[in-house]
């Protein structure tokens, strides 16, 4: 039985090896006016540095949640297989619940990895704004603006009503 959990097993392991860490921006900056190549590669050394400090332990934290999770889901399946189907059941069940753990991890792995990215680019681009680089302007998000059809209000008195007397009945 144990034989045929090991399959599942790597594939578990391999799916939580999916989850990346910002290594550098994913914008491009170019160097601004006047700046000579060498300054510019300068100031992204520190920039990238600086944004790596503002994202903090959160990258680390991004690859830990991946096999956090697989370690729950095996406990859990192995729990739950225990209780279902004795021994056999413990194994199935902590072999499933290793995949399926595995797989929510990498799941929530990749959208921290995510926000983390974007954070780290936010400081980035922050970062050589500051010291005089051109960043993207599009790398900003973008608001959207909704237009609605002008409205009308009503005029500030009516005139009033008709005297009916003044008018003729109709003729039938």
């Amino acid at each position: 039985m144990m034989r045929k959990l090991l399959p599942a097993v790597a594939c578990a392991g391999l799916l939580s090896a999916c989850v990346t860490v910002p290594q550098g921006p994913s914008v491009m900056a170019l160097p601004g006016a006047g700046k000579t190549w060498n300054v510019f590669q300068q100031d992204d050394a520190y920039c990238r540095q600086f944004a790596s400090g503002q994202t903090g332990n959160v990258a680390q934290n991004t690859a830990n949640s991946g096999v956090e999770s697989a370690a729950v889901g095996t406990v859990i399946g192995a729990a739950a297989g225990a209780l279902i189907g004795g021994h056999q059941g413990a194994a199935v069940g902590a072999g499933s619940g290793l995949l399926v753990g595995s797989m929510a991890g990498v799941g929530a792995a990749q959208d921290s990895g995510h926000i983390t990215q974007r954070g780290y680019d936010n400081a980035y681009i922050q970062c050589m704004y500051a010291h005089g680089e051109k960043v993207p302007m599009s790398a900003a998000p973008r608001r959207t603006v909704h237009y609605s059809a002008p409205s009308y209000a009503p005029p500030e008195s009516y005139g009033p009503p008709p005297d009916a007397a003044a008018y003729p009945p109709p003729p039938y």
